[in-house]
């Protein structure tokens, strides 16, 4: 019991510490790529304690099904003045029963989780289907265009995926906003960044309490946007890729699954191309540092419960 209770008290700590250290590491987006890597390994740190952790608790107690004493003499350490001497089988039993509907509510946000991924899924892939139906080609542009008023440029992923551009748009960029705007949408294509975001939203709606969930759904969106802007100035210049933008401010919302250019947090993208950049090597190292701990703390936490180095008592 000792394993699962340092476990679960380090999913606690970085769900409690994770989030405000986090958004103070990768606010400015210096490294976007590194902050999305930071937040994806924090929440993935929670998730599998949490599963280890369980596991750990019903093997510790299927163990000791036939000798409860030996049973309550393990998790005395970690559940101190819970088990009284005389307890025997009925504790087991009781603290089986705990485990039991722990080990459920994983499995049961995990389907949760599942069904809504598989939901967005099958809505962008429905979404990628029509698009290349109702949608035309334009001689010279990898994009394809759909008659509408207002302007807009996104990417859905499917079989294939699109790159969708409105007959507004082409009216209101210039040659190379357009080309700006469009290396952005196939950046977030490259980079598999719908799927990315449909994961975290996905567990932001299954654990939609959990700041860890919640904002690293919505910073690791914003994260995403920021290195597709940085491939696409790379390519064609910030100036065009500002005006791209600025052009397409206020464009109609997207399909859910799909990325839009100005979806995201526009004006913090904008200021930031806006602005000289400003590496920061020290906050790089932070961040990896973070990337490092979240990615090893449930060993650490094992081994040194093994050891005998943590007391996780209550």
């Amino acid at each position: 019991m000792t394993i699962a209770a340092c476990l679960l008290l380090y999913s606690l700590a970085l769900l409690v510490g994770g989030p405000p250290i986090l958004r103070r590491l990768t606010s400015l987006g210096h490294t976007p790529l590194l902050g999305v890597a930071a937040w994806l390994t924090a929440m993935a740190s929670v998730l599998v304690s949490w599963v280890v952790a369980t596991t750990s608790a019903i093997v510790d107690v299927a163990h000791h099904r036939v000798h409860p004493g030996a049973a309550i003499a393990a998790c005395l350490t970690t559940l101190r003045g819970l088990a009284a001497g005389n307890a025997g089988t009925a504790l087991q039993i009781g603290l089986f029963a705990v485990i039991s509907v722990g080990a459920a509510a994983i499995a049961a946000s995990a389907w949760r989780l599942l069904r809504t991924l598989v939901r967005m899924r099958s809505r962008t892939y429905r979404h990628a289907r029509a698009v290349h139906v109702v949608g035309r080609r334009v001689d010279g542009l990898d994009a394809v265009v759909i008659d509408s008023a207002e302007p807009a440029a996104y990417c859905v992923p499917g079989r294939p995926h699109a790159v969708v551009v409105t007959s507004a748009a082409l009216a209101a960029l210039s040659e190379r906003e357009l080309a700006a705007i469009l290396a952005h949408e196939r950046a977030h294509i490259r980079g598999r960044h719908p799927q990315i975001v449909a994961v975290v939203r996905g567990l932001a709606a299954t654990f939609p309490k959990l700041s860890l969930m919640a904002q690293g759904a919505q910073h690791i969106s914003r994260l995403l946007e920021m290195h597709a802007d940085d491939a696409a100035a790379e390519q064609h210049g910030r100036a065009s890729l500002l005006g791209g933008l600025l052009a397409l401010t206020g464009s109609m919302p997207v399909t859910s699954g799909a990325l839009g250019a100005t979806g995201v947090a526009v004006l913090a993208r904008a200021e930031r191309l806006a602005a000289v950049t400003d590496v920061r090597p020290g906050r790089t190292a932070l961040t990896a540092a973070a990337i490092a701990f979240a990615a090893g703390g449930p060993l650490a936490t094992i081994v040194l419960a093994v050891a005998g180095v943590l007391s996780c008592g209550f």
